[in-house]
């Protein structure tokens, strides 16, 4: 449409000449203008009416409401007062000290008003997710006019002078409840009180990598990214490799080109810009569409493209004209950081684009009044636009505050019976114990699991080593996700294993999809490059527990194996058990971390992960197929159940048990049980109680950690106080036991801890156990150190010797 067209257009249809002019800062490009009259075109071809508001009534509508939006997103940062009429605000009606993402927050304004009004254009309500999480103001602000807000927020905030004024007070405010407690429902980045929001999106990157995993089929999601981030993760661009139409739902991933980072320019920028982002794109698979990122109405028209050209790709793929990966639609919205007010473009815009304080400096306050002017919308005006977003009902869509993303409850329809191993009748006679991986039954449960409810989608995070990993039938079953099947290679273009040597892009695949069932799983000493994308996960699923609205997604595993003490011929730095440790200092009740001792208990476990919602379980499994049977069914349920479990058939004389012992982790209990047969022989009264879930018996935090502890009489079975001598030998550091086990713990000289010490190299398991000092023999030095008894009463001369480094160990200890 060329311009004599547009001119054609805008005189023959006066509503959309009315649209066409603008409003304040918001103009419409040429480029715009003609985009979005062949989308009215298109719309009209197929009677697309949406909420039954007329397009370019919307539209007009569209303009002011982020005028509007960005007007509010102005006084949030600076202001403590609101005045809807307008006026120019005095020196005290300005925060003492203000703060913000401004400039962010002003360029997701037009981005989230669009979202909002092509949901209204089309009759549809697509889920959203922002990256770029400490953008917030802009979706909290778009959301309060439109009446889209939580519960919280509708109780606290309204359309007048004294809501407004609540609300940018409540930005940033600091203060607490009574109860101890953040007052202000408001974040620095998007939290459970933000409507429809999934993620906090405080760590840049990992949106770009779970956003294709998400939707289910039938399902839109439209991404807002940042050029910031861009550079902050690798992964984004396998996008394209991971969707197909048969079981993903639609993806919009739209990246706000700004230019600019906290302190300069973005690397992008500085490579070439949006011109070189292009091409980056086009080469890994992309469909870019380059658009005005200022304009409301550019980033409608461009969600609604994007989602034309997919489903184009698909029905060609159905049709066998193509093949996959199909070109991905993603679109790039350029505009300068904070356009639309004062500073524009430079890099103050990031937060406070004044440069100075208005509350204090004159001219910093008549910057903001002649730049805040220009965005202002007269009272009467803007309740009028607010109703054309109202009009849900008459396409019958949810809220976008209700979106299907923001709702999941996700449920097994069938438990699958779980196979147990037979348990040796005898098992104190170590020499005919039976033994196997309990990563075998990781492999059989999940799969049981999987085939028991195919109405969920599965996905398995693998960074590689699967087989190895011994997670083999679900790989057979399963299959790698590929776009080119190899032969004789369990892969398929429907695979549901994803699998990219980055642990970050794997993981985010299981936590992206959220409506199905998941599982991820990698070497232990890597989980910590994990950490971030997973934390994020607990994070959000607290705060929801904490609001009173628990998250409606299955559980997720976490299986870090091929771990610590099993990798004791690859060096250092594949001995580390820092992840588990990590986990163990988030939430109890979210982050549960379970050391593996078996194959019953595996699938116990993770019977059990699948039975619980909204939980990230790390699991902690050996995978050699040397691993002893040692628990039968019904002690694996009570594990558990129960956190920990006293090994009765382990124990001696336990009523008049000295000393305490607890491994926690399948070598450790193997070390103890040589230690308590030493002290049976001995006649060394004695227990041993293998503890599953350390968490469970921390100080609780909170209430809902007091929930999730151990029950209390089964603590003071398990722990009698007249029992102050305890060792706890640990797969990890022994310092973060005894820390998190500090209600156990009853002092230096009565409760010891053995683990891993940072000692290591290539060596095999028993030089593993040896040099971080945990062996049988010193569990039995401890037990000597701690009751007051003579070494040589528990350990003969040359264990001695072995064990002070005076002669090997060799044909000694092992």
């Amino acid at each position: 449409m060329i311009k004599k067209g547009i001119e054609s257009y805008r005189k023959n249809n006066p509503a959309a000449d009315r649209w066409a002019k603008g409003y304040g800062p918001i103009q419409h490009s040429e480029e715009t203008l003609e985009r979005v009259f062949s989308m009215a075109d298109l719309l009209s071809s197929k009677s697309i009416h949406g909420d039954g508001v007329p397009l370019f009534d919307l539209l007009y509508a569209l303009d002011r409401i982020t005028s509007a939006a960005m007007w509010v997103v102005v006084h949030e940062t600076y202001a403590r007062n609101v005045y809807l009429d307008g006026r120019n605000l005095r020196p005290e009606d300005f925060k003492p000290s203000p703060e913000g993402h401004t400039g962010g927050a002003l360029n997701m304004v037009p981005a989230y008003a669009g979202y909002m009004a092509i949901n209204a254009i089309t009759g549809h309500t697509r889920s959203w997710i922002m990256g770029q999480g400490h953008c917030v103001a802009a979706i909290d602000t778009i959301n309060l006019l439109l009446n889209n807000m939580t519960k919280t927020h509708e109780e606290r905030y309204a359309l007048t002078d004294e809501g407004l004024t609540r609300y940018v007070r409540d930005f940033y405010s600091y203060k607490l409840r009574p109860d101890g407690k953040q007052d202000s429902p408001l974040g620095s980045h998007v939290n459970v009180h933000t409507a429809g929001g999934l993620a906090e999106g405080g760590y840049l990157g990992f949106t770009e990598i779970q956003y294709v995993h998400m939707p289910l089929q039938g399902e839109r999601l439209v991404v807002f990214l940042s050029d910031g981030a861009f550079e902050e993760q690798r992964g984004s661009d396998w996008a394209p490799r991971w969707w197909r139409a048969e079981d993903s739902g639609m993806v919009m991933p739209i990246m706000i080109k700004n230019g600019r980072r906290i302190d300069q320019r973005t690397t992008m920028s500085q490579q070439g810009g949006a011109e070189w982002f292009v091409d980056h794109l086009r080469l890994n698979g992309f469909d870019p569409i380059v658009f005005d990122g200022r304009d409301p109405a550019a980033f409608a028209w461009a969600i609604f493209e994007m989602e034309r050209r997919l489903e184009a790709a698909s029905e060609a793929v159905r049709s066998g004209k193509k093949k996959y990966p199909v070109l991905l639609p993603y679109g790039i919205a350029v505009a300068p950081k904070g356009a639309g007010f004062y500073g524009e473009g430079t890099n103050l815009a990031h937060n406070l684009p004044l440069m100075s304080n208005p509350h204090t400096d004159p001219a910093a306050a008549r910057h903001f009044n002649e730049s805040a002017s220009l965005l202002w919308v007269p009272f009467t005006e803007l309740k009028g636009v607010i109703e054309k977003f109202q009009l849900h009902q008459n396409s019958g869509r949810p809220k976008e505050r209700d979106n299907p993303l923001a709702k999941r409850d996700v449920r097994l329809k069938e438990i699958p019976h779980i196979e147990f191993r037979t348990v040796t009748e005898d098992r104190y006679a170590p020499s005919i114990w039976k033994r196997t991986s309990p990563m075998f039954a990781v492999d059989a449960m999940f799969l049981a699991m999987v085939k028991a409810n195919p109405h969920l989608r599965p996905r398995i995070g693998n960074p590689d080593e699967m087989r190895s990993n011994r997670l083999i039938q679900t790989l057979e079953n399963l299959k790698f996700r590929v776009t080119d099947p190899e032969p004789g290679i369990p892969e398929d273009i429907h695979g549901a294993v994803i699998t990219a040597l980055n642990e970050e892009a794997v993981a985010s695949a299981a936590l992206g999809n959220k409506g199905g069932i998941n599982l991820f799983h990698t070497y232990e000493a890597f989980g910590t490059k994990m950490h971030g994308v997973v934390r994020q996960e607990i994070i959000f699923a607290d705060e929801l527990n904490e609001a009173g609205r628990p998250p409606g997604w299955l559980s997720i595993p976490l299986i870090l194996t091929s771990h610590t003490w099993e990798n004791a011929k690859n060096e250092r730095s594949h001995q580390d058990p820092s992840m588990a440790e990590a986990m163990l200092g988030e939430p109890s009740d979210v982050s549960r971390v379970l050391f593996i001792p078996d194959y019953n208990t595996a699938a116990v476990v993770i019977q059990g992960v699948y039975q619980t919602r909204g939980q990230i379980w790390t699991l902690v499994v050996p995978k050699i197929d040397m691993i002893p049977d040692l628990f039968i069914p019904e002690e694996a349920v009570l594990l558990l159940r129960h956190g920990a479990i006293r090994m009765e058939w382990a124990c001696h004389n336990v009523k008049d048990q000295r000393v305490i012992l607890t491994p926690i982790g399948a070598y450790q209990l193997e070390e103890t049980l040589k230690a308590s047969r030493r002290l049976k022989e001995r006649d060394v009264p004695h227990s041993v109680i293998y503890m599953l879930e350390p968490g469970r018996f921390r100080n609780p935090r909170n209430g809902r950690e007091r929930a999730h502890a151990a029950p209390l009489e089964v603590q003071k079975e398990l722990y009698s106080d007249n029992i102050p001598a305890r060792i706890f030998i640990t797969h990890t550091r022994p310092e973060i036991i005894l820390g998190i086990l500090q209600p156990l713990n009853t002092g230096k000289d009565t409760t010891a801890g053995l683990g891993y010490i940072n000692s290591g190299g290539t060596l095999n398991v028993s030089g593993m156990l040896f040099v971080n000092r945990c062996t049988w023999a010193h569990v039995l030095d401890e037990v000597a150190r701690i009751l007051g008894m003579q070494r040589k009463d528990l350990l003969s001369p040359e264990e001695i010797l072995a064990i002070d480094g005076k002669r090997s160990p060799e044909g000694v200890i092992f």
